[in-house]
């Protein structure tokens, strides 16, 4: 609102719409300078002057309109000439004139007369200042003003209230602060004016002081319905990440993003706008706090009943990838019905360390449903299922004792992993099934990625999902002779490998080792290691044979008790033979003496 306004001195000058009265001397009496000649009557000059008003730049006054042309309209205001009106100033929103000549007008005088001796008029000017009069009246009596939000300013909104550009705050638009304030122009509501300033031009409307009447109006009514159980109307105020703020009349209620729909959501956003009106059920109401729990879900039929007679179980279906965890992934089978599968379930061959790695968020996949727990509300689904198994082919493919050839994918400290042919199950060699008498402690001694070996199958666990392979299968165990080559009690010669706490390893061949527990060392032996060394050659003698363990277990002090026992004997049989020689001396020595008494005598 700018120079346009009307001054104090302009509406004074509007509302003198009366010829002045003439001047009187101090007596009373007409001053007689001209206002009558000699003969005692007014000029023609005279009295056309008194007859004409004085009018003032600025002000407002009635006029006839005289003549209409494409440029220019004639009104006539009772002047000593006609003014002059632009013809747009009476133009309608589609450019046509709605006036005719002999209307009576209300125009703002610009221009008393201009150098052609015309008077200047505005329609437009006299409309705003009688405008900015009723504006007025309306802030005197404390009444509401309409109009439509035009732009975005600082601080706020631009409003056009009947022509005049007013200014709504930021802070007064609504209840609660709107961050999207462009999303309001072009609407139309209703303001209190909250600062008028002619003047100035300077007015301030508010929208939210209307807001907090109606607010408080409706309060009353609506606590009085606020009841755990009750279904309400409301309409979207606030949108948040965790759920949208309901003004339900005059009192706010939260609805929860967990309680907006039974099926899945991201973000309140995906279902509801600010504005939306909705029917929610009262799920708790605290009357001290006054606060609100809402559930719009709950008003809906809740689609776990009866599921497991929707999803039997082996139904075959499809369903959307909504979410993804480390152990598997959820498919949604329906709004509000999701089921898991489980990462164990994906694939018949592959070793599927995250589920990323097979589906992805959005993807269609086929199920099939592994079990329904209703009262938990949660259902297995398989995603291999849909598929043939390969390990029941495998099975019949490959029985045990099969030979098969195969390259080396990966391997362990535990054993060798070979893809067999064109299957896509790789058989494990174990460790322990790569040879009979080597000791091996890492097979990355033996082999490395990409080398072909043959191998034997030993069994396919379909359960489990287990193939397994034998290299040394496809050899004879040599143990199983070695209870003919190597009885018991026999003496061998063998080359100390090992030693432990607990024993003696001795090779007694290539591969074949055979251990002398400590015990059966030597007798007072305090530390194996200071009585036995690594390389030396030893004398054992063979006590027991395991071919099904594959173990020899032999004895050092055997062989020591056997050498002592065979000294004993030798020097008791040393011992007898002496005393028999003695006493056959001692017996013929007796003899003798007794002989030769016998010839004394005689």
């Amino acid at each position: 609102m700018t120079g346009e306004t009307q001054t104090d001195e302009t509406a004074d000058a509007a509302a003198t719409q009366a010829t002045p009265a003439p001047s009187e001397d101090s007596n009373g009496s007409e001053d007689a300078s001209g206002s009558e000649d000699s003969n005692g009557e007014e000029s023609f000059a005279d009295l056309f002057e008194s007859s004409v008003r004085l009018i003032k730049a600025g002000e407002v006054v009635k006029g006839i309109v005289l003549r209409i042309d494409p440029e220019h309209v004639l009104v006539d205001i009772g002047y000593k000439s006609e003014g002059l009106i632009a013809t747009w100033e009476f133009a309608d929103r589609q450019g046509l004139v709605n006036i005719d000549p002999g209307a009576e007008v209300e125009v703002m005088v610009e221009q008393p007369e201009n150098d052609e001796g015309v008077v200047v008029l505005s329609k437009e000017k006299a409309d705003r200042v009688r405008v900015w009069d009723r504006l007025s009246a309306v802030q005197e009596a404390d009444e509401v003003v309409e109009g439509v939000i035009t732009g975005r300013v600082k601080g706020g909104l631009s409003v056009n209230v009947q022509g005049i550009k007013a200014f709504l705050p930021g802070s007064q638009v609504d209840l609660r602060p709107v961050r999207n304030l462009e999303r309001l122009i072009g609407e139309n509501h209703k303001f209190k004016i909250i600062k008028f300033n002619q003047r100035r031009g300077n007015i301030v409307l508010s929208r939210r002081v209307l807001l907090e009447t109606e607010r408080e109006a409706l309060r009353g009514d609506t606590l009085k319905q606020l009841e755990e159980g009750a279904v309400i109307e409301g309409v979207i105020k606030n949108i948040t990440d965790y759920g949208a703020f309901i003004d339900l009349g005059g009192v706010d209620g939260l609805l929860h993003i967990t309680d907006m729909s039974w099926g899945r959501i991201s973000h309140p956003t995906e279902l509801f706008q600010v504005g939306d009106q909705l029917k929610v059920k009262v799920l708790k109401f605290d009357v001290e706090t006054e606060r609100v729990s809402l559930g719009l879900k709950q008003t809906q039929p809740d689609p776990w009943h009866s599921v497991a007679e929707r999803y039997p179980i082996g139904l075959r279906l499809s369903g959307k990838v909504v979410s993804l965890a480390d152990y598997g992934a959820f498919v949604e089978l329906e709004p509000g019905i999701e089921g898991l599968i489980h990462i164990s379930e994906m694939s018949w061959t592959r070793r599927v360390k995250h589920p990323s790695k097979v589906v992805a968020i959005g993807d269609e996949t086929d199920v099939l449903v592994l079990n329904v727990d209703e009262a938990d509300r949660k259902i297995s689904l398989g995603m291999k299922q849909t598929e043939p198994n390969p390990w029941a082919l495998l099975e019949d493919k490959y029985p045990p004792g099969t030979r098969v050839k195969g390259v080396v994918r990966n391997v362990t400290n535990f054993g060798v992993f070979a893809g067999i042919e064109d299957e896509e199950i790789d058989g494990l060699v174990h460790v322990s099934d790569i040879s009979w008498t080597q000791r091996i402690r890492d097979p990355k001694d033996l082999y490395t990625k990409g080398d072909e070996i043959e191998a034997v199958v030993l069994k396919v666990d379909r359960e489990n999902e287990k193939f397994s392979l034998g290299i040394k299968q496809l050899e004879r165990n040599p143990w199983e002779e070695m209870g003919l080559k190597y009885p018991v009690r026999t003496r061998i010669q063998g080359k100390v490998t090992s030693v432990a706490d607990f024993g003696v390893f001795v090779e007694l061949e290539p591969g074949i080792e055979g251990l002398v527990y400590s015990s059966e060392v030597g007798r007072d032996i305090e530390n194996l290691r200071d009585a036995v060394k690594v390389g030396e050659e030893v004398e054992c003698l063979v006590v027991r044979v395991d071919t099904a363990e594959q173990k020899i277990a032999l004895s050092m002090r055997a062989i020591t008790e056997h050498q002592e026992r065979e000294a004993i004997a030798r020097v008791s049989q040393q011992a007898r033979t002496q005393t028999a020689t003695l006493g056959d001396q001692f017996s013929s020595e007796m003899l003798e003496r007794l002989r030769g008494g016998d010839r004394e005598d005689d």
